[in-house]
């Protein structure tokens, strides 16, 4: 929990020495993946996640389990019945998908679709810090809230989109909005993000993220991701291994 307190209290710093200065795009974004699970020593939460509109007839809701560290995540289906027992497996920049059937782990893409707009990359524990080059575009206001607008570049092939507009409260440091952009700058899907969680970090508590809306850029499907039972854990090396899956 050290680094936790330390980039705390950096940004604290920063941010008495001139009202007038920004914080380092990447420290902000830096900052900001703590509150969905990045970067933090061991965490495990329940997501539950429903479609709504277009395409999202006989689709039901899936609820999945994730457990994760500093540089790894794993989640695990438990609804609905057809998919339990399915399980992605994220460590640094890597992934595999077990499942019922299947002998061995397969290698995968965090833009996999999971259900609905969701893709598995949505469900992991964000670490934009790792696979993404933060810039500041501007300052703007999210329903009255002033925030720092970042332009996120992908640093490598294994991230879940290759660019996002991401919304960043000044006072929460929390991203509040995001848009995702394929390669060719367009716009696939918006979201935005509600904290009313929380979970202890160093010697501070801090928001964690509570629900995500991801709505599509050209129709009215969407998917709401619901978090809850957040607890602080430990966890075994060996949980995170994919031979082990």
């Amino acid at each position: 929990m050290r680094g936790v307190t330390m980039l705390l209290a950096g940004l604290l710093l920063a941010g008495a020495g001139s009202v007038l200065a920004a914080p380092d795009a990447q420290t902000l974004l830096r900052r900001s993946d703590l509150a969905r699970g990045g970067d933090l020593p061991g965490l495990a939460w329940e997501v539950r996640l429903v479609n709504t509109g277009s395409g999202s007839d006989g689709e039901p809701p899936m609820r999945v389990a994730v457990s994760a560290t500093r540089v790894a995540s794993l989640a695990e289906v438990i609804e609905p019945q057809s998919n339990r027992g399915s399980k992605m497996l994220q460590v640094d920049r890597n992934m595999w998908l077990m499942k019922p059937g299947l002998k061995k782990p397969v290698a995968i893409s965090p833009r996999l679709r999971l259900t609905g707009e969701a893709a598995i990359g949505d469900i992991a524990a964000t670490n934009y810090a790792k696979d993404y080059r933060a810039t500041l575009l501007r300052e703007e206001a999210v329903d009255g809230e002033p925030c720092y607008v970042l332009d996120l570049k992908s640093a490598n092939k294994q991230s879940t989109y290759d660019k996002i507009v991401y919304w960043v409260s000044a006072a929460r440091l929390v991203g509040v909005r995001a848009q995702f952009f394929s390669l060719s700058g367009k716009l696939l899907k918006s979201a935005t993000f509600q904290y009313d969680n929380t979970v202890q970090a160093g010697d501070q508590r801090i928001a964690f993220v509570s629900a995500m809306q991801i709505d599509d850029a050209l129709t009215d499907a969407r998917t709401t991701l619901k978090y809850s039972k957040l607890r602080v854990k430990a966890f075994a090396d060996a949980e995170f291994q994919p031979d082990n899956l």
